[in-house]
């Protein structure tokens, strides 16, 4: 197997599922071979109490059934892993509160080796406005929270600065 090589540019989840998604391939390919391996220096006895000088009739090989069965495994698991990054899509959708909510219930680890959580969670919380595009209305306490401040009390003054975070 050749190496996965994951560079800087590249969100750490992308990569994360990209090696566990070829690392799946490559374990899937190596249990087939196995078993091919092993299917062909099984031998066969025959117990029946007929004597070696006659001959016995060939048996015929038995059908694989383990591949129909091994592809509706992988299909069922891909749909409830296509389930669960849709339910995660649209929980990260949800304001903070309701997303913080459903998280507290989840194993976090399952979470971010499951689902490309960073990747979804930069495009979940993007927003919707572009350059050029008027602000929206806000209505903010103030820092020591007598009054309120709206957008629309501004906006006549001159140019608005939010600072959000430390500013030192």
């Amino acid at each position: 197997m050749g190496a996965i090589v994951c560079t800087i540019v590249e969100q750490t989840s992308r990569c994360r599922v990209r090696i566990a998604f070829w690392f799946a391939i490559w374990s899937l390919t190596r249990v087939i071979g196995f078993m091919r391996k092993w299917r062909a220096t099984v031998i066969t006895f025959d117990m029946s109490s007929a004597p070696l000088s006659q001959a016995s009739a060939p048996v015929p090989p038995k059908k694989r059934l383990w591949k129909p069965i091994l592809l509706r495994t992988a299909f069922v698991l891909f749909i409830l892993w296509l389930g669960f990054v849709a339910f995660m899509w649209r929980t990260m959708k949800q304001p903070p509160e309701k997303f913080g909510a459903v998280m507290s219930h989840m194993p976090i680890p399952a979470v971010f080796l499951a689902a490309p959580f960073e990747t979804m969670w930069v495009r979940a919380r993007a927003g919707e406005l572009h350059p050029g595009d008027v602000a929206p209305e806000f209505n903010l306490q103030t820092l020591d929270k007598t009054s309120r401040v709206a957008l629309s009390s501004l906006a006549g003054h001159g140019p608005v600065v939010l600072v959000f975070g430390s500013y030192t």
